[in-house]
């Protein structure tokens, strides 16, 4: 599978990346087998939070052996220092090991709480402590609507930041989930990007939910394939896989088979879902 650098932080993490949000209520046959259907296929790259379920725990006793071929990143969700601290010192127990590579303020979707998570005694200061104690390597911000990390890439120098990028999305462009302005700042600042939900279809319509996503995926290879290679061809470093397992074989082999799309191409692909309904803005 592919590498690509993952900004500033010079780790080159291959083009998917577990995604830790599939394994939160998994059982733990069914979180071991995708450990070791995503480890076996080279996956290198790790992004879990402590909201997400049992994924925590599941991961534990993998990565207690096998912390030294694996980029992890975790997330808080806390704004405060002391809270934010207390989190971090948690995810470190719950995943057996002694620091992470990457840790992220996670849904960070309006400039208030960016705001309080950067002011004084906000959550950066526990993260820069624990950074300083070599709990943490680097800083990354996450969330739903770019333009806020636009702003916070403005406030501070953040290594990474990870994003929704989807041609769902981007065939229906507005202030909100336009992230066309952030990927050019993050390349200017050589920043790492994470993409999310490269493929969402659309909200899900009615209570008959299938997969264990909050969006609708495309679930057709060829679909798939479509979606997947769209969000890798706008440059961005990686993607985490959807939040259900039964997905990860196809988005595995799209990416293995991984080509970029030429202009016409991508122009094609967008064309193809302008009448799905995006999943942004999104009332949060």
């Amino acid at each position: 599978m592919e590498k690509r650098r993952l900004g500033k932080t010079d780790h080159m993490s291959t083009i998917l990346a577990l995604g830790g949000a599939a394994l939160w209520n998994a059982t733990r046959a069914e979180a071991e087998a995708g450990i070791e259907l995503a480890m076996d296929h080279g996956i290198n790259h790790i992004d879990v939070s402590p909201i997400y379920g049992k994924a925590e725990v599941h991961l534990g006793p993998w990565l207690e052996k096998h912390r030294k071929d694996i980029f992890l990143a975790c997330k808080t969700n806390k704004r405060s220092k002391t809270k934010a601290w207390e989190e971090l010192k948690q995810s470190l127990e719950r995943l057996r090991v002694s620091y992470f590579d990457l840790y992220q303020f996670h849904a960070v979707d309006d400039l208030e709480t960016l705001y309080t998570l950067l002011g004084s005694e906000g959550a950066l200061e526990a993260v820069l402590e624990a950074k300083q104690q070599g709990l943490v390597r680097y800083i990354g911000i996450t969330g739903h609507r770019p333009f806020t990390h636009v702003e916070a890439l403005k406030r501070f120098d953040f290594d990474t930041v990870l994003f929704p990028l989807n041609r769902v999305l981007d065939a229906h462009p507005n202030d909100y989930n336009d992230s066309t302005t952030l990927l050019k700042i993050a390349q200017q600042k050589d920043v790492g990007t994470i993409a999310i939900k490269a493929i969402t279809k659309r909200p899900w319509e009615g209570n008959l939910h299938v997969y264990q996503t909050w969006y609708e995926p495309f679930d057709e290879q060829k679909e798939i394939d479509r979606s997947l290679w769209y969000t890798l061809s706008q440059g961005v470093t990686t993607c985490a896989m959807s939040g259900d397992l039964r997905l990860w074989p196809m988005l595995i082999d799209a990416a293995e088979r991984f080509r970029p799309m030429s202009v016409q191409e991508q122009a094609e692909a967008i064309a193809q879902v302008m009448h799905h309904k995006p999943l942004f803005p999104h009332p949060f």
